[in-house]
């Protein structure tokens, strides 16, 4: 295949395969790899994991080849999920390779890059140098360097597991129920290892029931991704069934986690932002250190409010783990969350790990004696719309309409442009604010409202989607 212009996006590799992605296509850009970002880093070796996919074995293989042709090293750590990638990519200060789709259906797969450190790589730090590289292989052939990079192999799942247990303590948390559905993805590899005996280290207090936990990279329960409601479904009715504390969801490549709370709700990303957000904080002033939060732009007001109570500092961000990261690195911020059910952490090399928040959730639950739902209740007191795709004709036209409508910006109205529209009116009364952000693939806008009541929300969503309608 010849075009790359069709997987390679704003964050990573994804694509359909065979029909967008192949093994050639991957060995083109594992090279690419090596020579836009890896050499010139200084660096000259990488390690490279994979996800359960059924196609990932060979892709991996794949990106070995590539690496190696380049005179790159590699250091193979096979089926891992996302975070034990960047866990590699971290302790070892290596660039890194994963095979994933992450979210997507089992038809897809593609690659996350990241420098060393678990840095990400991404539209604007060289992932569209490594896409131009590639086609230039792909047209032209890869050059072979005189000596091949040489291959070993690392087991990365049990000092992962140990890091993970060392950043969390469990030891005094009262006994736990909790159901975890895997999807049939990595949190089946990961979730044993760290709450269970498979790492060989003393296991938590919880107890483990189990839903889809064996990997299948065919994803015959759920789609990759835990944030649409019926993915939850299954872990809602174990959580009911079981009489369980709460239930934990992950992605495919375990790198997002969902919470739901013992009624079986599922509670808002922004919520346990929120509540990890202040345990962070607290760590820090404890040890006599400023304390930074980021949060990106739909995340909910709850996030900076409560941590600008707590004192800290926040951080403001476009959506997207590789604005996150860069955030997080150059403020040398405690925390991040993200809506989707992303947290990054400094002590994980400002990378994202679903299951270190879930341990976070684990241990706050834990500590005192309220259920989930009331711990949840605390971190979610504003009303908010959900994300809502508005298909529309001319993107451009339907938020102009919206722009014009409210760009004035009087009194205490704010608006911005940092990743869309976002226009805010919480320093004022009534406290509201909504975004719009085109996606970067369809003739959609998606829109984000958040008040301090419901009535005033369905007012503001009401009108902004009448406006984009109107516009288009």
């Amino acid at each position: 295949m010849s075009g790359l212009g069709a997987v390679v996006n704003v964050y990573d590799v994804r694509g359909r395969v065979p029909q967008d992605l192949d093994e050639e296509s991957v060995t083109a850009l594992a090279a690419a790899f090596a020579d836009e970002v890896v050499l010139p880093d200084g660096d000259d070796t990488v390690v490279v994991g994979h996800d359960m996919r059924v196609t990932s074995p060979q892709l991996a293989t794949a990106v070995v080849e590539g690496l190696a042709m380049r005179g790159v090293h590699v250091v193979e750590l096979g089926l891992c999920s996302t975070d034990e990638l960047y866990y590699a990519s971290g302790v070892r200060r290596l660039p890194g390779v994963m095979v994933t789709a992450s979210h997507h259906p089992a038809g897809w797969n593609g690659l996350k890059l990241c420098r060393a450190g678990a840095a990400p790589v991404a539209e604007d730090s060289g992932l569209v140098q490594v896409a131009r590289r590639a086609e230039q292989y792909l047209s032209d052939g890869l050059p072979v360097v005189g000596e091949l990079g040489q291959v070993s192999t690392w087991d990365v799942l049990v000092d992962y597991a140990a890091m993970l247990r060392g950043l969390v303590d469990l030891s005094t948390v009262r006994p736990l129920v909790v159901v975890v559905d895997a999807g049939n993805g990595m949190a089946g590899l990961t979730v044993p290892a760290v709450l269970g005996v498979d790492a060989g280290i003393e296991p938590a207090p919880v107890r483990v029931i189990e839903v889809h936990m064996r990997l299948d990279g065919r994803l015959p329960h759920r789609t990759g991704g835990p944030l649409e409601a019926e993915s939850l479904a299954d872990l809602r009715a174990a959580v009911l069934e079981h009489h369980a504390d709460l239930g934990l969801a992950f992605d495919a490549d375990a790198d997002r986690c969902l919470v739901v709370d013992e009624l079986g709700e599922a509670v808002s990303p922004s919520a346990i932002t929120a509540l990890i957000g202040l345990r962070e904080v607290e760590r820090e002033q404890r040890a006599g250190r400023e304390a930074t939060v980021i949060w990106n732009l739909i995340t909910s007001r709850v996030v900076p409010d409560l941590m600008a109570a707590a004192g800290a500092r926040t951080v403001r961000t476009r959506v997207g783990h590789s604005y996150v990261k860069r955030e997080m690195a150059a403020a040398g911020a405690v925390f991040g969350g993200e809506h989707s059910g992303h947290y990054y952490f400094r002590e994980f090399f400002y990378a994202d790990d679903g299951l270190l928040a879930a341990l976070h959730v684990l241990a706050a639950l834990g500590e005192q004696q309220h259920p989930m739902s009331v711990l949840a209740d605390l971190y979610q007191p504003y009303s908010a719309s959900g994300e809502i795709n508005l298909l529309v004709p001319d993107v451009d036209a339907a938020k102009d309409a919206v722009r014009r409508a409210y760009a004035s910006g009087v009194g205490p109205v704010q608006v911005d442009e940092l990743d869309g529209l976002t226009v805010s009116h919480w320093d004022g009364v009534p406290q509201w604010w909504f975004n719009v952000r085109e996606s970067q693939t369809e003739p959609v806008l998606r829109l984000n409202v958040e008040a301090a009541d419901e009535d005033i929300m369905i007012k503001v969503r009401d009108d902004v989607i009448a406006l984009v309608k109107g516009g288009a």
